[in-house]
């Protein structure tokens, strides 16, 4: 994102390793202590979440965060441990996601759950942009919304923002979005599911093809009950690997833009290294080479990861902020929900 864009959402706020007061703090010094609170962020939510399982710390991360912005003033001096928190650490985090994934789960679904799933980010994405026109919102916020509700939620969204030349404003309100609508879907599937007659299976791959979060699929898988928990958390996951072609798109997307817009400044990358991080996990973990000991640390090492980017994007989200965008990305965000899960659901009439 560019220093201009930064400089304009941040409400001209002190230039990073510098106080309010004029005092001069080098920037080393508030990239870790930015860092440091988002640590013992992610700590204290990733405890509440072991009093509280069936809720998934990095949801916990992210309304911690917001409470901690709406209730403290943060110095602007921290502010670059932040952004390194909410980006670096969270593509680390993204890229160890692919560990916790395999090929052959995939494969194993069979070719028509695929097709499903792929008609589901798809046209999930096609009509979120579509709805966002009509609405007149900016291509960016219609992007991040339509990559956070149809492919993995929070995560989609900021990897999207590693992509795109998106506000901060944007990306904050695209993951409230995300907790807000994803939250309310957790028992919306399982009892939509038993109104619509659905099967133990059938329940579980409309939650894992409609809800946007991996968390909060797992936890709506686990009111399902019976074999659903399996079936969601694998259909979430294959909708996650789809971050990969997504992300080139948007990536040659922005390259072809950049072309046109930019003589000496270097285009961005086709495919983000992040990515291709991500592809190259899944392939390790696919190979059978790593011992359950290195992917049980793994994962905890990436809901760490992620934990501490949720609360750096949280410390973003301002009541004031969400008040300033209007009622316009919030319809957006209804109606992608809607969208994502009628299309999900025919899927699962389908081939269930």
């Amino acid at each position: 994102m560019s220093q201009e864009v930064h400089a304009a959402s941040r409400n001209h706020q002190p230039a990073a390793g510098r106080e309010a007061d004029g005092q001069s703090r080098p920037r080393a010094v508030g990239i870790a202590t930015g860092v440091g609170l988002c640590a013992v962020g992610a700590a204290i939510a990733m405890g509440l979440g072991r009093l509280v399982p069936a809720v998934n710390p990095m949801l916990i991360a992210i309304v911690l965060g917001a409470l901690v912005a709406n209730l403290v003033a943060i110095p602007g001096w921290i502010r670059p441990g932040l952004d390194f928190s909410s980006k670096r650490l969270l593509r680390v985090g993204v890229a160890l996601l692919g560990l916790q994934l395999m090929f052959s789960d995939v494969i194993d679904l069979g070719w028509g759950v695929i097709a499903v799933v792929v008609a589901i980010v798809v046209l999930g994405m096609a009509g979120t942009m579509y709805a966002g026109k009509l609405l007149g919102l900016s291509w960016t916020q219609r992007v991040l919304i339509a990559c956070g509700f149809s492919i993995c939620g929070a995560a989609a969204v900021a990897a999207a923002d590693g992509v795109v030349d998106a506000k901060e404003e944007e990306l904050l309100t695209a993951v409230a979005l995300v907790v807000v609508f994803g939250t309310l879907m957790i028992p919306t599937i399982p009892l939509l599911s038993h109104a619509l007659g659905l099967t133990d299976r059938q329940a579980g791959m409309w939650a894992g093809g409609s809800i946007h979060e991996v968390a909060q699929v797992v936890a709506a898988g686990g009111v399902i009950g019976g074999g659903a928990l399996a079936v969601a958390t694998v259909v979430k996951l294959a909708r996650v690997l789809m971050l990969a072609p997504v992300m080139a798109y948007l990536g040659a997307r922005e390259r072809r833009v950049s072309k046109g817009e930019r003589t000496n400044a270097a285009l961005p990358p086709l495919v983000p290294m992040f990515v291709v991080a991500f592809i190259g996990c899944v392939a390790l973990r696919s190979s059978g080479v790593l011992p359950d000991a290195v992917i049980a640390q793994a994962k905890v090492l990436q809901t760490a990861l992620l934990t501490a980017a949720m609360f750096a994007l949280g410390l973003g989200v301002r009541v004031s902020l969400l008040r300033s965008v209007g009622p316009r990305p919030f319809v957006l965000a209804a109606l992608s929900t809607v969208w994502v899960a009628a299309v999900a659901l025919v899927g699962v009439w389908i081939v269930g």
